[in-house]
């Protein structure tokens, strides 16, 4: 069966959608910059190496491309939201969602630690767009994020060893409450 000029021009997009490429954002920070929460070490392997990986990977089609494409992805969300320490807390928009939807910033990070918590093994959980903290399990590309916190072992063991609730304590003194304001000004 022959195929009409329309659907041959249709095989071709979807050939070349099949073959974009994914890149891995540059820090907007040098990988040193957000010690004491996270370690020079610890960026040179959970960026430098892991995410950097999803994405060699998923632009030589190796592995899982659906897998990789979404850790890339979801790294990429991760590392850009993030700025050396300090004591910043959510303000403008990122507060007044914060407090419709959890009452406080105490709330809201109870909620997350709450539901990173649960998690069996490795993940991720999110502020949805619609307020909720959801979790990701393995990897997944979902259109909803606020703010996100990478809950695999690799984010967290080199400083932290078992100690996952301090590492996410330490996690929201490096959150750049300016991108998560910028995320929910983006009409989705």
């Amino acid at each position: 069966m022959q195929k009409s000029l329309s659907e041959l021009k249709q095989l071709i997009i979807d050939v070349e959608e099949t073959k974009k490429s994914v890149v891995l954002e540059k820090l907007p920070y040098a990988r040193e910059d957000l010690d004491p929460v996270m370690s020079k070490e610890t960026l040179d392997y959970h960026y430098g190496t892991l995410a950097k990986g999803y994405v060699d990977r998923y632009n030589k089609e190796e592995g899982n491309r659906d897998f990789n494409e979404a850790g890339a992805f979801l790294h990429n969300i991760f590392f850009l939201q993030l700025t050396p320490p300090s004591n910043s807390k959510p303000y403008d928009s990122s507060a007044d969602f914060i407090d419709e939807h959890f009452g406080n910033y105490e709330n809201f990070k109870n909620a997350v630690e709450k539901a990173a918590m649960e998690i069996q093994g490795s993940g991720w959980v999110y502020l949805a767009r619609n307020g909720q903290i959801k979790t990701i399990k393995n990897h997944q590309i979902k259109n909803d994020i606020i703010l996100l916190v990478d809950w695999w072992e690799h984010a967290w063991a080199l400083d932290y060893q078992a100690d996952k609730q301090k590492y996410l304590k330490n996690l929201w003194r490096t959150i750049n409450w300016s991108v998560i304001n910028n995320r929910l000004s983006i009409k989705k």
